[in-house]
């Protein structure tokens, strides 16, 4: 079930996050799980979010500032059971004109992820300008393809 987030749903996707961070082994931990939990409520509160749920868990949130995906992390336990396809479709839906998003060059799997659902890598960065300091990738969706 896909659904808007609301501030009650706060911890559970943080827990998500820090679950599906934790598999990036290459990055950097710069935060607690209180900053988590803050920063995250803020998008809540001033993005468009939404979250998939499985047996009346979340198991997946997608996070939209106008048209830039700013978050998209789906439990590592529930990978491959298309929670992820149906919030990128979910996004397609709400932002018909495209969006863009930033991956780690390092994330293949969910490099090949969106390249599969036509998502062209439009920007490469050394990750100078992203808090980790890790090379990073602009994708951008549009309806053209």
């Amino acid at each position: 079930m896909l659904r808007r987030a609301t501030p009650a749903d706060v911890e559970q996707i943080v827990d998500v996050f820090e679950r599906s961070f934790a598999t990036l082994d290459f990055l950097p931990k710069l935060h607690t799980h209180e900053e988590h939990v803050a920063f995250l409520a803020g998008v809540v509160d001033r993005q468009d979010v939404w979250v998939a749920e499985r047996d009346g868990r979340i198991a997946g949130f997608l996070a939209l500032d106008g048209d830039l995906g700013t978050l998209f992390y789906v439990d590592p336990e529930a990978h491959g059971e298309g929670l992820g396809t149906a919030l990128f479709e979910l996004a397609q839906h709400e932002r018909p004109d495209g969006f863009s998003f930033w991956a780690f060059q390092d994330n293949v799997k969910a490099r090949h992820f969106y390249e599969k659902r036509g998502c062209v890598a439009v920007e490469f960065t050394d990750g100078s300008r992203n808090e980790e300091k890790t090379p990073d990738v602009r994708y951008r969706w549009t309806s053209a393809g």
